[in-house]
């Protein structure tokens, strides 16, 4: 089955799958400058994913994984909030990325978050 987590932005900022992009292509960046400084390729294991887009589908995109430890993660816009799901074949390791970039965006989103466990997490100024 499933499972999702919902970002939900607390401002008045039009959310959109572009902003999300640009959001994973820093995230990428800064994991790659990280790995250049440890002389490490750590943005490689940081990031193990590739962004594709379909044609048809507007409103979601997915990350595919590198290797076999790392498969799908979904992300769309519904009503206003970012979804973010993982397929029936998803492994472990897209579940802990998954939480990890989730956590992400909802810091950068400034966005109240529900994890795939269904508990919530508000990253909103105080």
């Amino acid at each position: 089955m499933p499972q999702s987590a919902y970002l939900t932005p607390t401002t008045d900022e039009d959310l959109s799958l572009d902003h999300v992009k640009s959001l994973l292509t820093y995230y990428m960046d800064i994991t790659s400058k990280t790995g250049k400084q440890l002389s490490w390729s750590y943005g490689h294991f940081a990031f193990p994913y590739t962004l594709v887009e379909k044609a048809e589908s507007g409103d979601w995109f997915y990350l595919k994984g590198k290797n076999d430890d790392y498969r799908t993660i979904v992300i769309g816009m519904t009503n206003k909030t970012l979804q973010i799901v993982l397929p029936d074949h998803s492994t472990h390791g897209d579940k802990a990325k998954a939480n990890e970039l989730s956590k992400f965006l909802a810091t950068k989103l400034k966005a109240d978050l529900v994890l795939f466990n269904g508990r919530k997490m508000l990253y909103t100024k105080k």
